[in-house]
Formats: C-alpha cells, structure tokens, sequence
C-alpha cells in the first residue's frame, strides 16, 4: 500500500563526455587514446568542442584553442563533429529511460532529469540508487558509452550529483547526508550558478554552497534581485520544480547558429551574407520543431576578441528566414557602435520564446492573414525542395553576391548545433 506522502526520487543523467564518447564508439581505432572534438583550423573554428577522459586527464579543457590543447597534448586525435550521430545516441539513451518513467525532461543533448517516484518494484518505491545502476549498465550494454547519474529527492542535487563522481557512476544526495556531501563544495558548483553570478557571489563572502544556504536574505536580494533568493533556496534543498513528461514541454528552450567567417567581414553586405545564411539555417530547424520565435539575439566577436549582443522581442513571433535576418541586421547596426566599429570575426543568431507554431497570436498592421499564409506556403515549398533535392538547391540571392561565401551556406547548415539550453544564470 502506498504512503500517503512520497519522497521524490530523482535521477539525473549525463552521458560522458558525449561527443568525444560518441566518435571513439563509433571508430574503434581511438580506443587508448586521447580524443578531442573540434571545429575547423582552416575555417578558423579552432577550438576544443569536447574531449575524452584521457585528453581531460591530460589537461585539455573544452572552449581552448587546438594550438592549446595540442601544447599540453602533443599526441592529441582531432575529430570533426557529427551532429546528427549524437542526436541519435541521445534519442536512443532517451528510449532506454522511457523503460523506467514518462517523466524525463532533457537538459541539453546528452542530460536529462527522471522521475521515478511512481515506480514501485516488489510492492514498494523502487530504490533509486538501484535504478539509476540498472540503467548506468544498459547505457553501457546497449550503446556502449558510459552514464552518470545523481539520485536526490529533488532536480537540483540530482543534476549535481551527476557532476561529482565520473566517469560511469552514482551519486545518491539524500536528506540525511546533503549537507555533508554539497554544502562543502564551492558556490560555483551549484546549477544556474554562472561565472558572473559566482562572482557576485564571492565579492559578499559566500564561497561555499553552504554559505549561500546560509547567507542573509536581504543582502542576496540586494545582489541579485529574486533569483538571490531562489538560489539560496536551491542551496537548502528547496528545489520543487517538476520534472516535466516527455514531450509535455519543449525541450528546446532556443535554437541558434553562430560561425567565425573564413576572413573578417568588413562591410555591412559582408554581416548580411553571413547573417542570411544563420538565419537560413536557424528557420529551417525552426519549421522543423514546429515553432516560432518571439525573442533574436545576436552576438557579435570583432577582430580583438571582443564580444556584444544585442536582444529584442520581435513585433510577431516568426519562424521565415528574411524576417529573422532582416531583424538580426538591425540589432547588428545597433551593437556595431560597442564593437569599436572593428571587422568581425564571427557572428550568431538565437531564436528565443518559442511557442508552437499554430498558436494564436495578434497580427500587426503591416502585416495581413493572406501574406502570412503566402510567406508560409513558400517556406512549406522551400523545405520539401531541399529535403528531396539538398540545401543548396534553393538559395538567397544575397548569398550568391561573393563568389567567397558562395559555398559559406551550406557550410553553416551542416555544421548547425541547433538545440541550444539555458544552463547559467
């Protein structure tokens, strides 16, 4: 018989080091040896995207240059990433959770938070450590790349229970040892902790989870607004938050695309190839997930490194190429006067609140019924041309102005990372 109150029962899921993971599976030749993920020298995407825990062992961190990285890791593989191949492994690590719980709410490609609390075995709640083994192994078994969960009576702890033990393990962080095992541990290490937000943080005093849990309400309020106060909850253990059912709420909180150009782009017909071709490709998933997008953001890295962004809600939520781009352009002029007007290096696009594409909305008066299910009856044509002929067989015209970015697009669209998931504060 069951109780009249439940303790939740956790998991949190992180496939290692994914990426890299994925690529020596799948070329038994990299077994033994250090492997990193990484974009291209040539077209000047030379940073680290991932790596394997050999590399990791050797000090190669993700984000860091290749010349970095090669310096602390002389005999380091490099591989090109393959996006698709790691969508697959993570809807096929998806199905084996599927076999526990309907309750799973991913968190990027390679997480995901399950609630089992309403799974009982032998006439009682399962044991969550128990499960979260069971399914370490099939990970293992079945796709034959390693998992770690953290088991937590909330999603929290269980996210960072997943962080503190790896490879290929279980954290179990229960009411009886939390203060023990987290509140040591730095603030950083906290979810939706983020650089700045740590920062803020240690300025105060608080270095520690645990002096978050314990710090003055009024002085967090101070610092960061209400989220100082939801962070010092998160810190006790407060965390209520549900884990959301498959497929109840998008997983996908954005979808953007960003590349560094083969040279630096000097002129406004430059950044608005470039910003076409994103927008091109940030549309089409889009219309793939069947939503649209009410916030864009751009980003923007000069020559010096330097980056700016700039973000604003759209007049209607949208999922057409031109308007996206259009937009983008326009919040690009705006950040140009902060980039010290210098050439850029690299730039990106991120379609933000999304809602489903059919949802109700109000209409601008600039716009009427009949154009938008004239624009929306082009992009349908668009879409099938390319899925049965390829993506390059339908192309903005502003791409074709440069013999240089002739190719740039299609490019872009094969190197998409589309799914993009908040993960700092």
């Amino acid at each position: 018989m069951k109780s009249t109150f439940e303790e939740r029962v956790i998991l949190h899921v992180d496939i290692n080091n994914c990426y890299a993971s994925i690529e020596c599976r799948m070329n038994p030749s990299l077994k033994g040896k250090a492997v990193a993920v990484s974009g291209s020298i040539e077209d000047r995407h030379g940073i680290i995207l991932a790596k394997n825990e050999l590399a990791k062992k050797m000090g190669v961190k993700t984000g860091e240059a290749i010349f970095e990285a090669k310096a602390k890791c002389p005999g380091l593989i490099l591989c090109e990433p393959h996006y698709d191949l790691y969508l697959k492994f993570s809807k096929a690590a998806r199905k084996i959770y599927s076999d526990y719980t309907d309750r799973i709410e991913p968190f990027g490609i390679d997480e995901a938070w399950l609630d089992i609390t309403g799974l009982y075995r032998n006439g009682r709640q399962a044991d969550g450590e128990e499960i979260a083994n069971e399914i370490r192994k099939r990970v293992f078994k079945e796709l034959g790349i390693t998992v770690s969960v953290g088991v937590s009576f909330n999603k929290i702890f269980a996210k960072l229970g997943s962080d503190l033990k790896k490879p290929d393990a279980v954290t179990v962080i229960s009411r009886e040892n939390y203060k023990q095992k987290v509140w040591e541990l730095d603030c950083g290490e906290l979810l939706y902790v983020g650089r700045k937000t740590k920062a803020l943080l240690r300025r105060r005093g608080i270095l520690t989870i645990g002096d978050l849990a314990n710090a003055d309400d009024k002085m967090l309020q101070c610092a960061l607004g209400v989220n100082g106060l939801k962070l010092k909850r998160f810190a006790r253990g407060e965390d209520k938050s549900k884990v959301s059912l498959d497929g109840e709420t998008a997983a996908v909180k954005s979808v953007g695309n960003s590349t560094t150009s083969p040279r630096d782009l000097c002129n406004d017909t430059d950044v608005k190839i470039v910003l076409n071709a994103l927008s091109e490709s940030v549309a089409t998933r889009l219309r793939e997930l069947n939503v649209k997008s009410g916030v864009i953001t751009v980003s923007v890295r000069n020559k010096l490194l330097c980056v700016y962004s700039k973000q604003r809600h759209t007049d209607l939520f949208t999922n057409d190429a031109k308007d996206i781009a259009d937009f983008a352009f326009s919040l690009y002029k705006e950040s140009l006067p902060k980039a010290n007007n210098q050439p850029i290096r690299s730039i990106g696009i991120s379609a933000g609140d999304l809602r489903c594409e059919n949802a109700c909305e109000q209409l601008t008066l600039f716009e009427s019924i009949e154009q938008s299910e004239k624009k929306k009856r082009l992009n349908n044509a668009v879409d099938t041309l390319r899925e049965k002929y390829g993506y390059s067989c339908v192309r903005r015209g502003i791409i074709l102005i440069d013999d240089y970015f002739k190719g740039f697009s299609t490019q872009i669209q094969n190197e998409i990372h589309p799914v993009s998931f908040m993960k700092s504060m």
